[in-house]
């Protein structure tokens, strides 16, 4: 039995390989490169900016960027306080319920947003305590 016939392969699957090789070089030449958006939020405009589109009206009044600029917390004039933080390229954010502590360690601030889908987020700031004693007077009013 001749070779070219035991070795019979369809042109489409030859074809699907090789797409599939390619994708997976590009994605890892991506990778290695770094490429694309960086995120992180810089400074407190990005914060305010996220935070409008996270929640449509929210106007900060004050607010505090993790020095890694992994994550914000803001107050509006209402008195609610937001959270966000990066979700890969996005960012996601919880104006906080009544059901969100807070505790402080050195410069960190540890958030527990009492949602387990969004859990717990960190943030190194300047002034963690005034932050804290905000979030944690949500349960009492």
């Amino acid at each position: 039995m001749p070779i070219h016939q035991i070795m019979e392969i369809d042109p489409r699957l030859i074809q699907f390989g090789g797409s599939l090789v390619a994708i997976i070089v590009l994605a890892w030449l991506a990778l290695a490169l770094r490429l694309g958006p960086k995120p992180g939020l810089e400074n407190a405009q990005q914060a305010a900016n996220a935070a409008s589109e996270v929640h449509d009206g929210f106007v900060p009044v004050e607010s505090a960027v993790a020095r890694d600029g992994s994550a914000a917390v803001l107050r509006d004039d209402a008195g609610q306080v937001m959270l966000i933080k990066t979700h890969g390229t996005k960012f996601a954010g919880r104006i906080l319920s009544s059901s969100a502590s807070a505790t402080v360690s050195d410069t960190m601030l540890v958030i527990d947003t009492g949602e387990a889908r969004f859990g717990q987020v960190t943030l190194d700031l300047d002034s963690p305590d005034a932050w804290a004693d905000a979030i944690n007077r949500l349960g009492s009013a």
